[in-house]
Parts: C-alpha cells; structure tokens; sequence
C-alpha cells in the first residue's frame, strides 16, 4: 500500500538492506514492496519484502509477479494488520514455496515469524521482542539483528491509558 509511514520505510529500508547483505554470494533475492506476488488463491499482493532463492518464477513476460518466494515479510500498521495476520496470511500459505511468514510491529519492538518445517508439519510461532536478539531466515540462510531491523527508529511513550498489566516492553521496564 502506498504511503506508508516514516517508521515503515525505515524498517523496511533496513530490513531489505540487512536481508541483502546476509545473502551475499547466496542464490537468492530479496525484494522490495514493488514485486508483485502471486498466490494460488487467486490474490494478487505487494508485500513488504519478500525473498526467493534459485530462479525466481514469474507469472508471465512481464516480469512483475513473482509466484515462488520462501519468504514474505510484512510490516504491521493499525490499518492492515488484522488483514495481514488472518485472511493474507491465509492466501500466501496456499503457496507451495512459502517457507516463513514475518510480521514486524513499526510502534514497539516485535518481530514474529512463522515457520512451516521442510518435513510437512504445522506452522509454527515464535516472537522476538528484544533489541539484542536475531531473526533467522532458514529458508534462505540469512540471519538479521533486530537492532538493525529498528535502526533510527522511534517509538513513541506510552501513556498511562497505554499501560497494562499485559503491557510488554522492549526492556523489560515501563517508561518512568
């Protein structure tokens, strides 16, 4: 979607710049929101980023569906993050190539990745919501920090109407 925020670009930025400097002398490629992806359903979608490895399958002479990424990574804003976490989400495990699913929170720290194992066994969930710790891509052998995911990036203090009992964050500490 076009006119993403300030946070968005930049993690997506950073994230795509990361992605491509780990797969460096790797088969693979990692694409910006301008590749078009495919999905068996039928729906057409441009995610965040998303990546292939071998030669990418294209839906036709125009070059500008990719129909085989092993993984797709979409940023979550309060508009589309519902869509992405249920129904989107749902589309792109149609597609047989699809190895991992990450969405990436732009207001707080949170990268979470969905892994479908090579052996045929159900998606699985993992969230990493601090600094100091490492998305690993195993599809395409790329590891990023998620300090260099959230470079530059500021997030906003909560309020006191923001804090909860189930309120995490990203140092373990509340804001004083």
């Amino acid at each position: 979607m076009a006119g993403a925020s300030e946070p968005h670009n930049r993690i997506a930025t950073n994230l795509i710049a990361s992605i491509h400097a780990a797969l460096a002398g790797k088969d693979c490629v990692v694409y910006p929101s301008d590749m078009r992806v495919g999905c068996s359903t039928g729906l057409y979608t441009y995610p965040d980023v998303s990546v292939v490895c071998g030669p990418p399958q294209l839906e036709d002479r125009l070059g500008d569906t990719l129909l085989n990424p092993l993984a797709i990574v979409e940023i979550l804003s309060p508009s589309t993050e519902a869509y992405d976490r249920g129904k989107k989400f749902q589309h792109y495990r149609s597609m047989s190539s699809l190895r991992e699913y990450v969405l990436i929170a732009q207001d707080h720290i949170c990268v979470e990745k969905f892994l479908l194992p090579n052996d045929g066994g159900p998606w699985t969930w993992t969230a990493q919501i601090d600094r100091e710790n490492i998305l690993t891509l195993g599809s395409c052998e790329a590891t990023v920090r998620i300090t260099d995911i959230y470079a530059g990036v500021e997030f906003p203090s909560p309020t006191i109407a923001d804090v909860s009992p189930f309120t995490v964050y990203p140092d373990g500490a509340p804001p004083r």
